[in-house]
């Protein structure tokens, strides 16, 4: 699963994102999602959410 469906990414779940000041780099950071902030279905650089310490991105890895 590679985040880019809004049904694989629920709150609670370990992932991978890329913070908007990191995309250049694709410097990825790890956290826990609390919310989904993409309302469509899919989108083509990973499903936007918020961590649970409040840091926004879009996921790029989901940690099994």
């Amino acid at each position: 699963m590679n985040g880019k469906n809004r049904t694989d990414v629920q709150p609670g779940m370990h992932v991978k994102i890329v913070l908007k000041e990191d995309q250049r780099t694709g410097k990825l950071t790890e956290g826990v999602v609390k919310d989904l902030l993409t309302k469509s279905a899919t989108h083509p650089h990973g499903i936007k959410v918020r961590l649970e310490d409040g840091q926004v991105g879009r996921v790029k890895e989901i940690i099994g």
